[in-house]
Parts: structure tokens; sequence; C-alpha cells
């Protein structure tokens, strides 16, 4: 029987990891709530109506367990600051959540890469996914949805700017991933990971793979205006420009518009160049990464048509 228990677990392995860690932390709440202690989100002060609305609107999913988005969204430094008998405690902060996450979101993105690039070898594939995995990756993937202003800090991370932290942001994915996992299994997951992690890459990386005849890829993903300025450098375009067209908002919430343009020449108009995208960000960087990246998104897709008769290509 034991020979037989450990072939099914082994022949599945993700869902025998999902129903293992659920129990675990199905029993740990039950000794909480034996004990009187209400669970985590009761010794801490945490509403765990946090999972409601907003929350679930943006991460694409109705919680059963709120308490588990709760978790995943707490840092360390509240629990140090507000319970410190709960530091050995590792369900009263989202670290040992972003260690499930981080295996979901591995298995995840790795299929998506086979799946796309079916003519790419493994070197590469594993450079892809090194590069969508990336803590930087994931940092910016958390700043563009916003997850900094829904996280759960102390008052001293608080203070030293720890919602705008990458490393604080990239763990936070990672757990966000791990909660959608063990509530709504690997279709919950893996629709968090296609619209805000693999989906943002596509530009880049089919750029990068259409350019490259022997399909070797040296970005890095989040890092759009590289990825555009090789491209159209390869293309003998030369390289882009960055035309600030707006700066809107009061001084404290300032955004800014930025339009991407190439050089085009034509006769009798030397300097004529060609836009290519045009976005809106917090700071002129991100709206000029925000530009490139649609820039690439029309370049990616005009390849796809094999540069139909609708416009000039780049």
């Amino acid at each position: 029987m034991r020979e037989r228990t450990l072939l099914t677990v082994s022949a599945h392995p993700m869902m025998g990891m999902r129903t293992a860690v659920s129990k675990m932390m199905q029993a740990t709440m039950e000794r909480r709530s034996r004990r009187g202690g209400g669970g985590s989100g009761a010794k801490l002060g945490v509403a765990t109506s946090v999972g409601s609305g907003d929350l679930e609107a943006v991460f694409g999913h109705v919680f059963e367990l709120p308490e588990l988005l709760v978790r995943a969204l707490t840092h360390r430094s509240l629990s140090s600051e507000t319970a410190p008998e709960m530091l050995t405690d590792p369900s009263a902060d989202n670290e040992q959540l972003e260690f499930l996450g981080d295996a979901v979101l591995g298995a995840v993105v790795a299929e998506a890469l086979f799946r796309r690039f079916p003519a790419s070898r493994e070197g590469e594939l594993t450079r892809l996914r090194a590069s969508i995995v990336s803590r930087k990756n994931l940092g910016e993937v958390a700043g563009r949805m916003g997850l900094g202003r829904f996280l759960r800090l102390g008052k001293g991370e608080e203070n030293s700017g720890g919602r705008e932290k990458p490393a604080i942001l990239a763990n936070a994915i990672e757990a966000v991933i791990a909660a959608l996992y063990l509530d709504g299994g690997m279709e919950a997951a893996r629709r968090f990971i296609d619209r805000y992690v693999i989906d943002p890459a596509l530009p880049v990386l089919d750029a990068a793979i259409d350019l490259q005849g022997n399909h070797t890829f040296s970005g890095a993903v989040g890092d759009h205006k590289s990825a555009l300025q090789e491209h159209l450098q390869a293309a003998g375009r030369g390289a882009p420009q960055y035309v600030l067209t707006a700066e809107m908002g009061p001084d404290h919430r300032r955004r800014f518009r930025v339009e991407v343009r190439v050089a085009a020449p034509v006769e009798g108009d030397p300097e004529r160049t060609l836009a290519l995208g045009e976005a809106e960000g917090q700071t002129k960087k991100q709206a000029q990464q925000a530009a490139a990246q649609i820039a690439l998104a029309g370049i990616s897709e005009g390849m796809a048509r094999k540069g139909g008769e609708d416009g000039e290509r780049v």
C-alpha cells in the first residue's frame, strides 16, 4: 500500500504538492483556532476582506480562502514589529509562499517557452526563462500592476520606501502566485502568470528570436529600450529617438508622455522620422520603457504579418 501511494504522488508532483501544502495550512489554522488565536489574520490584526473587491479583480480570481492572499501580501517586517513572538511561525508572513510560488512560476514559464519557441535549444530556453523569472523583471511586473499599494509592511519598511523596493515586490509576486495555486489550482496561477509575466515579455522575445537567425537570445526581459535599439540598429535604422510630448498633473503626481521615433528620411525631407509608439509614465524613464514596449509589439505584429502592405516596415 505504501509503495502504491508513493507512485501516485510521484506521477502528479504538482498536484501532490498542492494537496500536501493545503492540508498543512488547514491543520495550522485548526490548531490556532483550538488555541483561540483565530489564525495569523487575527494575531496581526488583519482584515481578511483584503482579498475581495479590487484585489480580486486585479488577480482575476475570487479567493475561497482570502487569508491566503492576506498572507501573500504580508512582509516579515510587519510581524517583526507587531507580533515578534510569531517570527518563528513560517505562516505569519509570505516567505514560505515565495518558495512555492517560485516553483510554480518556473514550471508555467518553462511550458510556455517550450510551446512558443519549438526551434530553440535547451540552453536558450533556459536563458529565456531566467530572464523572465529574474528578480529585476518580477519587480518591474509588480510595479506595472501596482502591487506595492497592497503590501502589508512594518512601519520601518514603510518609511524606507518598501512599497517600491524591487526585491520586496518580486518576492510578493511569487507569494501571490503560490496563493493563487493553493486556492484555485494551476489554472488560476497560470492565468495570472500569462497576464502579468509572460504576455508583456513576448514582444521582446519574439523580436529578439526573429532577429537572430540562429535563435540566440541575449537581451533582458523588461529592458524594452535596449531590445528596441538592438533591433533597429541590426535593421540599419539607427538608434531610436525619445521625444517628450507632454507633462501632466501636479508636481507630486507628475505624469510624462513620451513618443519613440526612428529616422526615416526620404528625398526632399532628410530629417523625416517615423513614430513607433507613445506612452505615459510616472517618470520619463518609465514612459520611455513603455513606449519602447509598444514599439516592439508593433514590430512583432508586423513580422507576424510578414510585411503586409498596410504600412512602412521597421
